[in-house]
C-alpha cells in the first residue's frame, strides 16, 4: 500500500497492483468441454521447474500461474482464442471493480481475536481469564458434546476473501500496473483477481 495525490490535491490510500499481461493458453467450449471458459497464464518461471506434462499444457509459456474464467459465447464464436494478450487496456480511472485473493494466514488464534469475545473478568479474585471463551454450553439440548459452528479458538485467516466497491485511481499500462483505492487481501505477492463491475 502507498499514497497518492490527485490533481485538487488530495490524498489516496491505494493499493499497487502488478496486473498482467495475461496470455490466453487455453480457450474451453460446450462442444469440447462442456463449458465456456479462458484460461490465462501469468508469471513466468524457468523451463527446467516443470514437469512435461505441464510444459505441454503451457505450450511454452512457462508460466507460474494458470487460472480459468467462465466466458459468454456468443453464437458459438469465442470472445478469446490462444494466444491473445489481456492487459490493462479494460480498465479506466474510475472503474469500480471486485478484488478477490486469499487473505494473510495468523496461525491458532483465541476467541477474544478470532471472534471478538470480551473475555473474562479482571477482577474479584478472577486470574488469567482475559482471553477464556467462557461456557461453551455443553449441557441441555446439545446433549453434552460441543455443537456444529460453535465459535472458538483456531486457526484464523488463509479464507479467500472479496472486497468489493473498490476504486481504481491511477491505471500505467506501460508498467502493468493499477492503482486501486483501498486495502485488498493477501500479503505482498499474493496472487488476486480483479474484476470490473
Amino acid at each position: 500500500m502507498t499514497q497518492i495525490f490527485d490533481d485538487k490535491g488530495l490524498v489516496h490510500p491505494v493499493t499497487l497492483l502488478k496486473a498482467g499481461p495475461v496470455v490466453v493458453t487455453a480457450v474451453k467450449t460446450v462442444a469440447t468441454d462442456g463449458y465456456d471458459a479462458v484460461q490465462v497464464g501469468f508469471g513466468k518461471r524457468a523451463e527446467k521447474n516443470l514437469t512435461r506434462a505441464v510444459r505441454g499444457q503451457m505450450k511454452g509459456g512457462n508460466y507460474i500461474y494458470l487460472k480459468e474464467f467462465r466466458v459468454e459465447n456468443t453464437q458459438g464464436n469465442p470472445v478469446y482464442k490462444e494466444g491473445d494478450v489481456i492487459d490493462l487496456s479494460n480498465f479506466k480511472v474510475g472503474d469500480v471493480v471486485t478484488v478477490s485473493g486469499t487473505s494473510k494466514g495468523k496461525g491458532f488464534q483465541g476467541v477474544v481475536k478470532r471472534h471478538g469475545f470480551k473475555g473474562g473478568p479482571r477482577s474479584h479474585g478472577q486470574k488469567h481469564s482475559e482471553h477464556e471463551p467462557g461456557s461453551i454450553g455443553g449441557g441441555g439440548r446439545d446433549g453434552g458434546r460441543v455443537a456444529k459452528g460453535k465459535r472458538m479458538a483456531g486457526r484464523m485467516g488463509g479464507n479467500r476473501i472479496t472486497s468489493k466497491g473498490l476504486t481504481v485511481v491511477s491505471v500505467k499500462p506501460e508498467t502493468n500496473e493499477i492503482f486501486i483505492r483501498g486495502a485488498v487481501p493477501g500479503r505482498r505477492g499474493t496472487l488476486v483477481e480483479v474484476k470490473s463491475l
